[in-house]
């Protein structure tokens, strides 16, 4: 498929770059483990349960790997990739919270009420306590299971956190955005506090370490004393590379060829990553965990181009449903897949892991009803077609609706001003506000002449509602059929009406003041009492109690809240 010429340039700083060497020395301490085969429903090839690593990566666009012809160096996942299965038809969502809830529960966001948006610190909300994680089906299947990274699946109460979710041991933050040597993440001016936990405690003592390297060596810490008899889940998911723009100046240096100053720091925090994933693998072989191990990698959305990041040559960035936004980089290395080194163009989705994975481990799938995801592994072991045949990328009724979209305008069967996304094999469908269309080419150059910047943007994009594409043969989504072939824009929006009969309500809460972490010695955390309930009345979410006085303390504390808010605003600029 060849790229388009480009026509011009959006908001971005091109830069210089030149590829650096990269020594790094080959580990040689692969071991030889006998294991007894465990009594369960395998896959064929399989005589004992394979050890599962699950690395999620945040924010990473779509050209920040080494092997889509970037500018950043990736050695250690370049290499993996390359050994393992590429998959290159493989699809996230947009922003954080939806791909790691439709990771950790199987099912699309519209079936878990987290449609909208992500959850935010203060909202008394979490992934729903009714659904059955991942992580609990593993436990099910014998596993010993660990978190360790970013959760951002909320905790306002204890029941939320990764610990009650599935999760033997967790080290990492609970919010979606931490300072990557203090860990302070601040939810708007003067709302700030600490986010690191060990387990359900507050880690004040690992505050100063760089959270790449911290995480990667509570990974090795846990493959150190775990016994590789038995079979393990670890679910990595780095912080890296979402804002902050923060890496060791070491890294920092190998980019100074580099004239957009962002892009230096995004690629520093890239590579420094992929030094992370080195030292991963290195212990899965040094403990002896390798040879029956399976390791899933993973970005959980498109690229935040004003922050460094890349989707180059699709369009579209993170928080759009354009391929820019939920195309994701995704392989699998594991010396148990059957056609190593190659790519795949099997269609693939980020609910697709629950299932394969729990079947990898033995588990029973079946009880789990209700998934959207397939378990594909025949199609990235084998080469087999995979099962799956469309994905609803979204619907977000609460989305900002399209000025120009009507239910006229879907021919009676969707309101195509609604935000919805879908793709039926190799039609893509959206409606509604698709989100910041432009496509931004690569910061190759420090400078270009002219006025390079908005040639690349569609005008007329505001003024429409309903885009069609083929995306495989236009993955680039340059070429709107949707006034060619009406009959194809019917049939995907009466499919968009079919899940959208299937969609539980949005649970979106307001914000409770109560969940400052100045009301939680500083830190982020679990705050709403075993006394109190929920109560979404007309989507407003209040977390409302049961008692009246201390309904009348909570309106002190909004007063208070007001004042303290104020002041911590004045100290803090």
């Amino acid at each position: 498929m060849a790229v388009y010429a480009l026509t011009g340039f959006s908001l971005v700083s091109l830069l210089s770059f030149g590829y650096l060497s990269w020594d790094w020395m080959k580990p040689s301490l692969v071991t030889d483990v006998s294991m007894d085969p465990m009594e369960k429903s395998l896959p064929p090839a399989f005589s004992k349960p394979p050890h599962i690593i699950f690395i999620l990566t945040d924010d990473q666009g779509y050209h920040d790997i080494g092997y889509h012809d970037s500018d950043i160096q990736t050695p250690m996942l370049d290499r993996l990739a390359a050994e393992g299965v590429k998959l290159e038809n493989y699809y996230i969502q947009p922003i954080c919270t939806p791909s790691r809830s439709q990771l950790i529960t199987g099912r699309y966001q519209i079936h878990t009420g987290l449609q909208h948006s992500i959850i935010r610190p203060r909202q008394p909300n979490c992934l729903p306590l009714d659904q059955v994680t991942l992580p609990q089906k593993l436990q099910e299947a014998g596993y010993s299971t660990h978190m360790v990274g970013k959760w951002h699946l909320g905790f306002y109460k204890k029941e939320c956190l990764p610990t009650r979710r599935g999760f033997d041991t967790f080290l990492g933050s609970l919010t979606g955005n931490v300072d990557y040597y203090t860990y302070d993440n601040c939810d708007g001016p003067g709302v700030c506090g600490y986010d690191l936990h060990e387990g359900e405690n507050v880690a004040w003592d690992q505050s100063g370490k760089y959270s790449t390297f911290l995480y990667a060596q509570r990974v090795s810490k846990i493959l150190a004393t775990h016994n590789p008899k038995e079979p393990i889940f670890i679910y990595v998911a780095f912080q890296a590379v979402h804002m902050p723009l923060q890496s060791p100046k070491e890294y920092i240096y190998r980019y100074r060829s580099m004239g957009n100053v962002a892009r230096r720091k995004y690629a520093a925090m890239v590579t420094c990553m992929d030094e992370a994933v080195r030292n991963i693998t290195w212990a899965l072989k040094k403990y002896g965990y390798y040879d029956n191990s399976v390791i899933v990698f993973s970005t959980d959305n498109g690229g935040q181009t004003f922050s460094g990041g890349s989707n180059w040559p699709l369009r579209g960035r993170k928080g759009t449903y354009w391929e820019g936004g939920v195309r994701g980089i995704g392989f699998v290395h594991s010396p148990l897949i059957k056609r190593k080194r190659r790519t795949s163009w099997a269609l693939v989705h980020i609910t697709d892991w629950y299932p394969t994975l729990v079947t990898l481990a033995g588990g029973n799938v079946s009880e789990a009803e209700g998934l959207d995801g397939y378990n594909v592994w025949p199609a990235i072991s084998e080469g087999k077609e995979s099962p799956r045949t469309e994905i609803l990328h979204n619907i977000d009724p609460l989305y900002n609706h399209a000025k120009h979209g009507s239910l006229e305008g879907g021919f009676g069967i969707w309101n195509t001003a609604v935000q919805a996304s879908i793709r039926v094999r190799e039609w893509k469908l959206l409606t509604g506000d698709p989100g910041y269309s432009d496509w931004i080419p690569p910061q190759m150059l420090t400078n270009f002449p002219g006025s390079w910047w908005n040639l690349e943007r569609l005008t007329d994009s505001v003024r429409k509602s309903v885009w069609l594409f083929n995306i495989t043969a236009d993955p680039y989504e340059r070429d709107d059929l949707s006034d060619q072939r009406p009959d194809v824009v019917r049939a995907l929006l009466k499919r968009l009406a079919h899940y959208n009969r299937t969609a539980i309500p949005v649970r979106y809460p307001a914000e409770n003041p109560r969940a400052h972490p100045d009301f939680n010695g500083g830190a982020w955390g679990p705050w709403a009492s075993e006394e109190e309930v929920e109560d979404w009345e007309g989507g407003g979410g209040l977390l409302r109690s049961k008692n009246k006085k201390k309904k009348c303390k909570i309106c002190k504390l909004r007063s208070f809240f007001r004042k303290l808010n104020t002041r911590l605003m004045s100290n803090r600029i």
